[in-house]
């Protein structure tokens, strides 16, 4: 993403481009497809540039109005819409954990159960961390007691206002008094650096935390497995809900209608030679339970076999019974 203050797009330059994914789901964006001079931040007093493809697009903004963020890149080959897609999959990276998290849980404890940790392994040592914080901001003060000198020098060096003076004398006095702050700075930069260098950038863990306690990592690779395994499931059908059946609020309800069936009660039947069944009881609304028809259609379509035996998944829903009329 291009960061800082920059000039807008003129709106004529936007068009409409789209981009359809690996499962078929096509997505539409209006972007400006331009060429740029992007100034290189070391060069800028010889104003050399270097000419970028810029993608940008307009967004709206939490006050209703409207702003344009633009992507850059130095290919020059792929679509606008296949780049736009492309940005955006950190997003949807990180929005999948965060449901996986919150729906899966992925990160909770799944055994208690713990053993005595190497207490030979070689770890971080924290004290050099914070040593080179020390070193970091004894630089810091260096370079601002640097510039300090630096314009206490040129006072020294320039005759007074309405002077008549062309020579101004400097004695040794004056001008160890000017570079006193620096060379304190400078010691301190030293001892820091030296202190540093001193810790051991790891230690053992027997002499940093003895008797650390590690969890059993068997269990919880296998839950992690099991979870992971369902999630996956779970955000296979979200997209069949999206891209094969016609429920008009897929976008906006898929996951909710996918934890809605499989929360569902049911029937298994395993009558039919060949077939194992799986008929659900009908959704709350027509709308879910035609779109769970579809589902259930096009999942029967795909012949998948249960693991380990030899009969073809079936899937159904029962159509809700006509009401009563007293």
């Amino acid at each position: 993403w291009r960061k800082g203050t920059t000039k807008d797009i003129e709106e004529k330059l936007f068009t409409v481009v789209s981009h359809t994914d690996a499962h078929g789901q096509t997505r539409k964006w209006s972007v400006a497809d331009t060429l740029v001079d992007l100034p290189l931040a070391t060069t800028k007093k010889t104003g050399e540039v270097f000419n970028i493809r810029q993608i940008s697009r307009i967004v709206g903004t939490t006050g209703g109005g409207t702003r344009q963020i633009h992507i850059l890149t130095t290919d020059r080959d792929l679509s606008a819409g296949e780049l736009v897609y492309r940005m955006g999959n950190r997003w949807r990276q990180e929005n999948q954990f965060r449901y996986a998290r919150m729906h899966f849980e992925l990160d909770s404890h799944d055994s208690y159960s713990s053993s005595d940790d190497n207490e030979d392994r070689m770890v971080p040592n924290p004290a050099k961390a914070k040593a080179y914080q020390k070193v970091v901001a004894a630089r810091n003060a260096h370079a601002e007691a640097a510039a300090i000198a630096e314009t206490n020098l040129m006072a020294l060096k320039s005759p007074a206002e309405g002077s008549k003076e062309l020579l101004v004398t400097v004695t040794s006095a004056m001008h160890n008094q000017a570079m006193a702050p620096l060379w304190e700075a400078e010691n301190t930069l030293i001892a820091a650096e030296k202190a540093h260098k001193k810790i051991p950038a790891k230690l053992r863990l027997g002499e940093l935390n003895p008797g650390q306690q590690v969890l059993d990592t068997e269990t919880k690779m296998i839950h992690t497995g099991i979870r992971m395994a369902a999630y996956n499931t779970a955000m296979t059908i979200a997209r069949e809900i999206r891209t094969n059946t016609g429920y008009r609020r897929a976008n906006q309800e898929a996951h909710a209608l996918m934890r809605q069936m499989f929360n569902q009660t049911g029937d298994i039947d395993t009558t039919e030679p060949g077939h194992l069944t799986i008929t659900l009881d009908p959704l709350p609304t027509t709308a879910k339970t035609v779109a769970a028809a579809e589902l259930c259609a096009h999942l029967t379509s795909t012949k998948t076999r249960y693991p380990g035996t030899s009969l073809i998944l079936k899937y159904a829903i029962k159509t809700k019974p006509p009401a009563l009329i007293n």
